[in-house]
């Protein structure tokens, strides 16, 4: 079997292994290196995350499971410096050494950063990778005042995501108008108002010359001797080839790996894919070539002859809400061409063809994108349009408009991230029996990047299918792609069948994939334990891999390692523990953690086991889908505002639910009065100490999405509260999807269908009990129960607090 070395774990590089993949499973026996500690994930989405759209989880394209089912080694948070052509060996900044027979660079590309001076300045950032992204979200729990340098496609998408964290944005801009490279004067006119509107604060035809500030930026200056206050300056202003450890190793570098028709570089067995590659004196940045430069390497590595790479024209979308827009090939008017316009200002919609010799050669759509796959196809084709007019061109065939796809041709791209056709999409659902939009995208790859192909997906499988066609069906969303089974179908199958292990579920419920995938096999394993309660034996395997290691990957590839600290409250001999243990293992970052607790922060993955058995303390479950905190003010003991006792009734919801397995993780927060000083309004449960009660606050969330609780009940005492949190929860582990956070479900199911269901006694005992029955493979027999009283006696006499507060 050959060796094969991927440099690079992004998505054309990946990609490429998946296509060698289908081609032949063991032909080659594959490693991986990859610069970031994560598995492959979907670049094209990071503007989602900053925009408060998705979770990182969610735009995984290949977790790692994936690459132990294939058989494939990945190094993460690892980076190859060189690569000896002469006897066929990569070396790491590990030290490490790889022989290879074949070798596939895919290092990707680098933000420019402008160089100028303070460009090194804490607060300066690119916006190219995840790092980047927590960077933005983190400044702004801090700052107020964003500038971001470039008003191209990607420059836009951070100032809305930075506008979505609360941030003040400023675009700078060195052009007359925005997106030049896309947009001609009149879309880019249309689309700067529309921004403005939404808050974005536009200065034009800007020079940057200087960053300001001593150790973080304070501001920014300009060419004509203009300043801008700024706390984070986000440079998105181009792309720079990674091709660093190409050129140490003296393969040919130009402005990129300079790569022949077959991705083939100037040495031997040295190949090069994606936005570090450079074909025909090109460097592409958008998904859709790179991979189709992926497809044709996978089949020149493979020896199977293919046809050569010839380059790609490309279309862009805008990624930000409320703006529709699509441009594609040329933008400008010459003395060569004609232009079809369309220009309605009321409703905001411009279109422009543009024709040469009969062709269209360049598209610009603002406002109305429907007809922007046929238009793409005319230009990519070179279609003939001397026998139509410039109305038929600015609409779709058929009766139908825009939305029928009966007269797409077989050949028609519609998937331009995945390069799939309509002929493709058809194909599969006739061969394969698919019946889903999410079958469909499993199968053909259409959809799964950006994402805007979905409903042209679905009007493709509701013709393919005619009278088949279930609407509501193909709509659903199945568990994974390995059933065409929604999670409500799954459950109804377990309970009606009496499946009692995960191997059973798929076998008897007929999965695609009888092993499963790395989305459904932690489904099924918590929607077992969540049905048989104390009876089911967790399948460990089965768990995301952060539960599996019992601690959090960091960006480097080491772990965090994080104690339980009920309510925020230790005591001397445990903090001694910890320090111990930080000494003993040379732990690089001790810190008191938002959750009031102290994590350690840089653990080697060998030192994990020896650590938590030195420690002989229980595990603060920071990487679980389960209760992680629950955050208290010092309350009515020591704050002189203070009405509740916050402590004491944190630590017992901490020690009765904790270890507790939920859909997603849950944090709570527990104040002694309306002041808040422990954020119990931005929590999943929060309670709120007032005369004579407590306030229980829900479905809160403090993140990138961030969303206020709703007021469920007000109650009395503290043994209300544990009943209605009991419920609460046991109705949401019952109801919600696996990885939904209540902040999602509860807007999902409604507030007052689920006051209603809590509200009824009845009920609500019921679910206790099944709270209760579950809670007990976690406590008994270890743990003894919890009683308000006790608490008070044994934590205020013994132990240390650890403030969330000014306030004492």
């Amino acid at each position: 079997m050959k060796k094969l070395v991927m440099i690079g774990n992004g998505m054309a590089g990946v990609r490429t292994i998946e296509e060698i993949l289908k081609i032949s499973q063991n032909q080659f026996e594959i490693t991986i290196f990859g610069q970031e500690p994560y598995p492959n994930y979907n670049r094209i989405k990071l503007s989602n995350i900053l925009q408060g759209d998705t979770s990182f989880e969610d735009i995984i394209i290949n977790p790692i499971d994936w690459y132990k089912e294939n058989h494939i080694q990945l190094f993460t948070g690892e980076s190859v410096t060189h690569i000896d052509v002469d006897s066929k060996k990569v070396m790491s900044d590990q030290g490490r050494e790889v022989e290879y027979d074949d070798i596939i660079i895919a290092t990707g590309s680098n933000s420019f950063i402008l160089p100028i001076p303070g460009a090194d300045k804490k607060g300066v950032t690119g916006f190219r990778d995840i790092h980047d992204c927590e960077m933005m979200i983190k400044s702004a729990d801090e700052y107020k005042k964003a500038v971001v340098i470039g008003g191209g496609l990607l420059g836009l998408e951070a100032a809305r995501g930075l506008l979505n964290l609360g941030m003040k944005v400023d675009v700078v801009h060195l052009m007359p108008h925005l997106m030049e490279r896309q947009l001609d004067s009149t879309a880019a006119a249309m689309l700067k108002k529309e921004l403005e509107a939404q808050g974005m604060n536009f200065l034009m035809e800007k020079e940057s010359v200087e960053i300001l500030g001593d150790e973080r930026v304070t501001g920014l200056r300009f060419k004509d001797g203009s300043e801008t206050e700024a706390d984070l300056i986000v440079m998105s202003i181009g792309i720079r080839s990674n091709t660093d450890v190409a050129r140490r190793s003296g393969i040919y570098v130009n402005r990129g790996i300079v790569v022949n028709d077959f991705m083939e570089t100037s040495v031997p067995n040295v190949y090069a894919v994606g936005e570090c590659a450079e074909h025909r004196e090109i460097v592409y940045g958008l998904v859709a070539p790179l991979y189709e430069q992926g497809k044709i390497l996978a089949t020149r590595i493979c020896g199977v002859v293919g046809e050569p790479y010839k380059g790609s024209v490309t279309g862009t979308q805008l990624k930000v809400a409320g703006v529709d827009l699509y441009s594609a090939g040329e933008i400008f008017e010459d003395t060569t061409t004609k232009a079809i316009k369309v220009h309605n200002e009321f409703d905001g919609v411009y279109k422009k063809i543009l024709i040469r010799n009969n062709t269209v050669v360049g598209v610009v759509l603002y406002g109305d994108t429907k007809d922007s796959t046929k238009l793409f196809r005319m230009l990519t084709k070179k279609e003939d349009i001397s026998g139509m007019t410039s109305v038929s061109i600015l609409q779709s065939e058929g009766t139908g408009g825009s939305d029928d796809v009966s007269s797409m041709p077989a050949d028609e791209l519609i998937c331009g991230c995945n390069g799939v056709t309509k002929g493709a999409i058809v194909n599969a659902i006739q061969t394969q029996g698919l019946t889903t939009l999410d079958q469909v995208s499993h199968c053909t790859n259409a959809g799964r990047s950006c994402g805007r192909c979905k409903p042209v997906v679905s009007q493709i499988l509701a013709h393919t299918l005619g009278d088949k066609f279930d609407a509501a069906a193909a709509t659903k969303t199945s568990l994974c792609g390995c059933t065409t089974l929604s999670r409500d179908e799954v459950i109804a199958e377990i309970k009606e069948k009496g499946l009692t292990s995960i191997k059973e579920v798929m076998n008897v419920l007929g999965w695609n994939n009888e092993e499963g995938c790395t989305k459904c096999r932690p489904a099924i394993n918590y929607y077992l334990g969540m049905i048989y309660m104390d009876a089911y034996k967790d399948e460990r395997d089965s768990r995301l891999v952060n539960e599996k290691m019992h601690a959090n990957i960091q960006k480097d590839g080491t772990y965090s390692v994080v104690p339980r600290m009920y309510g925020g409250v230790t005591s001397a001999a445990d903090l001694k523990k910890i320090a111990d243990v930080a000494e003993k293992y040379n732990v690089p970052l001790v810190k008191l953690t938002g959750g009031q607790r102290i994590g350690l922060f840089g653990v080697k993955k060998e030192d994990l086991p020896g650590m938590w058995e030195e420690l002989d303390m229980p595990s603060g479950y920071a990487y679980g889908k389960t209760l992680r905190t629950v955050k208290t003010c010092v309350g009515a003991q020591f704050c002189r505002y203070g009405t509740q006792d916050s402590m004491a009734l944190g630590i017992a919801l901490e020690k009765k639910f904790e270890r507790l397995d939920t859909p997603h993780k849950v944090k709570m927060g527990v104040s002694a009065c309306p002041r808040n000083c422990s954020e119990a309004g931005i929590k999943d449960i929060g309670f709120v100490g007032i005369d004579g009660g407590w306030e229980i606050y829900v479905a809160g969330n403090g993140g990138v999405d961030l969303r206020p609780g709703d007021l469920l009940f007000t109650v009395k005492t503290e043994e209300e509260v544990l009943e209605m949190t009991g419920a609460y929860l046991q109705y949401y582990r019952e109801t919600a999807n696996y990885l939904e956070r209540t902040s999602k479900w509860l807007e999902r199911m409604g507030l007052d269908h689920v006051k209603e269901v809590l509200v009824n006694e009845e009920t609500r005992k019921e679910l206790n009990e099944r709270m209760n029955q579950t809670l007990k493979k976690y406590t008994d027999p270890w743990d003894e129960a919890i009683h308000i009283e006790e608490i008070q006696d044994k934590y205020y006499a013994k132990h240390t607090i650890m403030v969330g507060s000014d306030r004492k």
